[in-house]
């Protein structure tokens, strides 16, 4: 892997911050962190969630338009009538009519077909009102993709970082080795003249298995970390390796931070949005509503036959009737329909109250939230500063390791100190030099971590070659 270190003083710092604070990345982490963002299983839910989002918002808006239906019904009719009349006695004759029970067998045969159609032409802006809710909550949640977004840019950032600590560890390592190995063989002819004692070859050897063991420990992690880019990008190995990328600090200035364009808070402003519509649309149900509709059919009756006995004094007799066809076709209906729930048990008032409590706590979380959020900005930033005036530090603690190490190389060989105290300044130095590179890393970390709070960090990044 490429890597280019840059460490700059304090002076340099401030200095710079006077001007636009940046986060620059290469274009190969810029690439990194578009297949993270192609790759993320949870950005991809969230897009299928805004797409849901805007089908129901045209789901409501599309109410407008006319709901047309076909209706085809074929029905077989077999039942008896029975009819029960006063009796009727004709006073000259003295004859009875409808004397008793009639009862009429009935058979026939019905086929209807019609095409239907309605449409709301006003619904107290239930409808509209309805669709822009539905939009607010998919800005609402527009933003919080965005949120997703800017964790995925610190993870790939802060991972690649790690493999520059790492690879930065390995040289720290090497460069021991071979300062151990030239003692080693320093000691051993000073043994074989009885200038020195097999303790001290003991102890180099101590000192050269404890960073072959942390050669091992870096294998391990730096294997996780390319599992974890792996995972976070689908990059290959290979590709990961050939990674160009910048280990330089990131430079703030606190006079242009803000939380206004946090997407948390934006978010929690577009659901208020979305509520304050439904309490509209939920007033809107006291309002009639004014719809249209227009049909047309055609029904027939065929084959019907109705037959029965009736008795006009003693004689009865049987009767037939009979029907070829009844239709009615075509049959045409246009006309408006105003419906108006006047009382409705209450269900509507409860409704709005419902969605004023809603509003009201969206509100209460709002200002929660951005009381929280400027104290987590304050936090941040202030983690920002004492990361980078750690720098500063970690680079005067490697050069005093370092001149440490020189003296202590020359002191041992001058036979002034022990090979304990040799040994010891080559660890300190070794951790000197890995915490110059950790502490870049830590204030890069805090750097991005308070850009995040702000909801701009995209703003913030520049690309490099």
């Amino acid at each position: 892997m490429k890597k280019h270190l840059l460490f700059q003083s304090v002076l340099v710092l401030f200095t710079v911050q006077t001007l636009k604070a940046q986060i620059p990345i290469t274009k190969d982490l810029e690439k990194a962190i578009e297949k993270a963002w192609n790759k993320s299983s949870k950005l991809k839910n969230q897009h299928y969630e805004l797409e849901k989002l805007e089908n129901q918002r045209k789901g409501v808006l599309n109410k407008y338009l006319p709901h047309v239906s076909a209706t085809v019904a074929y029905a077989y009719l077999d039942n008896d009538l029975t009819i029960d009349v006063p009796t009727k006695t004709t006073p000259i004759l003295g004859i009875d009519f409808f004397e008793g029970e009639t009862t009429f067998s009935n058979r026939a045969q019905v086929f209807h077909a019609g095409l239907n159609a309605s449409m709301p032409l006003f619904t107290g802006m239930q409808i509209p009102n309805g669709a822009k809710a539905v939009e607010q909550k998919k800005q609402g949640t527009a933003y919080l993709l965005e949120v997703e977004k800017d964790q995925l840019i610190k993870e790939v950032i802060n991972s690649f970082d790690q493999i520059t600590l790492l690879n930065e560890a390995e040289k720290l390592i090497a460069d021991s080795e071979k300062r151990l190995e030239k003692e080693t063989i320093r000691v051993e002819k000073a043994i074989s003249l009885g200038l020195a004692i097999p303790y001290d070859r003991d102890k180099i050897k101590y000192a050269a298995l404890e960073l072959h063991s942390k050669t091992i420990e870096i294998k391990g992690k730096r294997k996780l970390l390319y599992q974890k880019i792996q995972y976070l990008t689908d990059l290959s190995i290979e590709e990961i390796e050939n990674t160009k990328y910048n280990l330089e600090p990131y430079l703030l200035s606190d006079s242009s931070l803000s939380i206004e364009n946090k997407h948390e808070l934006k978010a929690l402003e577009s659901f208020k949005s979305a509520q304050n519509y439904l309490l509209k649309k939920e007033k809107g149900s006291y309002f009639p509503t004014l719809g249209a509709f227009a049909s047309v059919s055609h029904s027939s009756l065929f084959d019907f036959e109705s037959n029965t006995t009736l008795g006009v004094g003693p004689i009865n007799k049987d009767v037939s009737l009979k029907v070829n066809e009844l239709t009615l076709s075509p049959n045409w209906m246009v006309g408006l329909a105003l419906k108006w729930d006047i009382f409705s048990g209450f269900e509507r008032k409860h409704k709005v109250e419902e969605a004023k409590i809603n509003i009201a706590q969206m509100d209460n979380t709002i200002k929660d939230t951005r009381e929280k959020l400027g104290l987590l900005l304050q936090q941040q930033y202030s983690n920002y500063e004492v990361a980078t005036e750690k720098i500063a530090i970690a680079e005067q603690l490697q050069k005093v390791s370092e001149n440490n190490l020189k003296m202590a190389i020359k002191q041992y060989q001058e036979g002034m100190i022990s090979i304990s105290e040799r040994l010891e300044a080559e660890n300190e130095t070794f951790k000197a030099n890995l915490n110059k590179v950790s502490s870049l890393i830590d204030q890069r970390l805090a750097a991005i971590e308070t850009v995040i709070t702000t909801g701009e960090i995209n703003q913030y990044l520049t690309t490099n070659d």
